[in-house]
């Protein structure tokens, strides 16, 4: 573990105990204590505070200790609570992990041989690979077109939120869609935040358009796993994952073909 991980640890694990009592499914604070607790437990005050939090939001599970304490079978998040103020809250769904062993689907693979000689394997060469093999457009069963990428807006009641990019879509019937995606590559984790952020964006900036969050994983170099989101009354959950492995034209047998056409509805 990393000097600063470990300290990250050592903060947020402070902060957390600091105000938990067992039971409790909400826990508030404020960001000077990150600034507190360094000074408490003798650690060099982080540089960037925001990073501390944006840490266990969206990149690395919290410490051991703090997900213990979860009642039930309940995971912590972290919470947007107001100006300089966040909330642990205990849900079912806190992060978003590709299924192993799932059933694989092969698709050609078109990215460019220069995309794929400079890729670099993190979630912009992630969001390259689901551009240039319209993996979005598969997944969903939509026509989809990205608009924006890296969109930053500010949300009501969150404040700034940012996904990494956004397509519209229409289908047969003439419905439009908005899809936010969200990348992770390398060891990063995926989390439910990130769509709670993505459905109130979609819900702010484009109220007349079916919201449909997508997250996407790596799992390989060529091995992408999707998942579809929905808003449900107790939380964020899965509605489909699949896993999509890039190859060549010629590597797809006749096998697999037969295989994907009894998939076929």
């Amino acid at each position: 573990m990393s000097g600063r991980v470990g300290d990250y640890d050592q903060i947020i694990e402070h902060i957390f105990f600091q105000h938990f009592e067992p039971g409790v499914d909400s826990v508030v604070f404020q960001r000077q204590e990150i600034v507190d607790a360094a000074r408490t437990l003798g650690l060099k005050r982080p540089s960037n505070l925001g990073d501390v939090v944006y840490t266990y939001r969206f990149r690395r599970l919290l410490p051991d200790r703090v997900r213990e304490a979860a009642p039930g079978a309940l995971n912590w998040i972290i919470r947007l609570a107001g100006r300089s103020t966040y909330r642990f809250d205990a849900v079912a769904l806190a992060h978003i992990l590709p299924t192993q062993g799932l059933v694989e689907t092969k698709v050609p693979d078109a990215t460019p041989s220069i995309i794929t000689r400079y890729a670099l394997g993190d979630e912009q060469a992630l969001l390259a690979k689901l551009r240039y093999n319209r993996l979005i457009d598969i997944f969903s069963g939509v026509a989809c077109y990205s608009l924006q990428s890296h969109l930053r807006t500010y949300v009501k009641g969150m404040g700034q939120v940012e996904t990494d990019e956004l397509y519209v879509g229409v289908d047969k019937h003439g419905a439009q869609y908005v899809l936010p995606v969200q990348a992770k590559g390398g060891t990063d984790i995926l989390s439910v935040v990130q769509i709670e952020q993505d459905i109130a964006l979609s819900a702010a900036r484009f109220p007349a358009l079916i919201c449909r969050p997508i997250a996407s994983q790596f799992m390989g170099d060529d091995l992408i796993a999707l998942f579809e989101m929905e808003s449900a009354g107790e939380g964020v959950k899965i509605v489909t994952e699949k896993h999509y492995r890039l190859t060549s034209a010629d590597e797809i047998s006749h096998e697999d073909l037969r295989t994907y056409q009894m998939r076929t509805p």
